[in-house]
This record gives structure tokens, sequence and C-alpha cells, in this order.
């Protein structure tokens, strides 16, 4: 339910259109609905602006087919499966065919993207092929929501030169995404070279020093290039919904 399904409705009963009671029943689903094993949050996209999720890891593969129904049947915008796993994407798809699958185990699906109609320009930039999955996450979510965003691939700090070249490409982005494991190093040079607001996103890559991660995103919390918004480990999804909110409704 976002603001301009709620204004019909009101607008609706006004004109005569639609009777109290279908209006009334419309609207209890509003703040959510109890599925006995979730209660989807319909209210989401009124507050936020962005509607409610659904994040695979956790779920049986039958409650994500579930609250992914219980979206697409009452709510509006996209609805997305993040981190779903092959048992889950299988159960969300056979229940709702429409879904479109980016990456693979865990895997993002989207159904009912919005079309491409955000003009701000987005770069999502991964310094090795190794982050690649969750730069796909990130990439995907920013596409649900409206964005067509510009991929980077593979201009870590280990070959800085690779980078140099898109040097122009980032100076014009309305927004950038810095995804990097290993030292995390990418996010403070690109937040160095651009005024546009940086997302950077630690990955788990790396080795035994790496931490899993955590080495990337204690580097990133503290680095030199001032303002950069920093994310959770691996949490490509958390960085999309990031720049959205940042770059506001559109």
């Amino acid at each position: 339910m976002d603001q301009l399904r709620l204004r019909t409705i009101l607008d609706d009963v006004a004109a005569g259109r639609l009777d109290a009671d279908t209006a009334a029943r419309a609207l209890a689903r509003l703040p959510w609905a109890d599925l006995g094993y979730a209660r989807v949050d319909h209210h989401r996209h009124l507050r936020q602006g962005l509607p409610e999720a659904v994040y695979g890891p956790g779920k049986s593969p039958e409650h994500c087919a579930g609250i992914v129904g219980e979206l697409l049947a009452h709510g509006d915008g996209p609805v997305i499966l993040s981190r779903a796993d092959t048992a889950q994407a299988k159960a969300a798809l056979a229940a709702h065919p429409d879904g479109v699958v980016h990456g693979t185990d865990p895997a993002t699906l989207v159904w009912r993207p919005r079309p491409v109609t955000r003009t701000e320009r987005v770069v999502v930039a991964a310094a090795g092929t190794a982050d690649l999955a969750v730069a796909d996450e990130c990439a995907a979510v920013l596409g649900a929501h409206g964005f067509a965003p510009v991929r980077l691939t593979d201009v870590g700090v280990a070959g800085l030169h690779r980078l140099l070249p898109h040097v122009d490409l980032l100076a014009d982005a309305d927004a950038v995404v810095a995804v990097a494991g290993m030292e995390g190093a990418l996010a403070s040079v690109i937040g160095g070279l651009v005024a546009c607001p940086v997302v950077a996103v630690p990955t788990s890559v790396g080795y035994g020093a790496g931490l899993q991660g955590v080495t990337a995103l204690l580097a990133m919390l503290s680095s030199c290039a001032s303002g950069v918004t920093v994310v959770g480990i691996d949490n490509g999804f958390g960085a999309a919904v990031a720049v959205a909110r940042l770059l506001g409704r559109g």
C-alpha cells in the first residue's frame, strides 16, 4: 500500500465508485497481515517509501513463497526475495512464476520491478570478481526500484590503473556503491575522488587476516575520505536501499 493507492481508495469512496465496506476490507490489511508464521508489513511503503522485502535465510521454502504471495496480492511496488537458496527460489517461483532470478545460490528474486524511470546515475563498483555476488545483489535491488546502475568490475586497488579510466564516470555519478573485500581500500579511493554520496560494502572475501570481512569493515569505517557511508558485511541489499533513500523518492 503506497500513498497513491491509499489516495485512490479514499477518492473512490468520496466519488461513490467504491462502497465503504469494500474500502474497509482493503484498509484492514494496511498495517500488517498475520500469516501465522509472519506478520507482513504492508504499511512500510507508506512509512519509508519502499515496500518490505523478504530475507531468505532461516525461512522455509513454503514460508518464502507465502510471504512473497501476500506482498504480491495486497501490496504495491517491487517484491524482492534476497539470499534465497535453491529450494527457496524453486518454491517461490513455482507459486509465483513471474519472478526474475539474479545470481545463483544465494539468489535475488524480483517480482513486479518498477520500470526504469529514475534518472539519477548510480555506479556499482566491485573491487574484484570475487565481490561480484554482493555487487549483483546490490544492482538487482536498485533495478527493482527503477534505477539503471552502471557496473564497474575488477577495479580494485591492486591494479589502480584499471579504475583511473573511469574517473569521469565516477565524477558524474549521483551515488556510488563501492564493494570490496580484503583491506576494503576501494571505498577510500572512490570517496576521495567524488563529491556524491558513497556507500561502501565490505565483503567477506579475503584470507585469514581478512576475518571474513571484519578487516574491510573496520577499514571502511576508518576511511579518511569524509562522509563515506558503510553498511554491513556482504550487505548489497542494504547498500541499494541506502542509495534509494539518499536519493529520495524520485
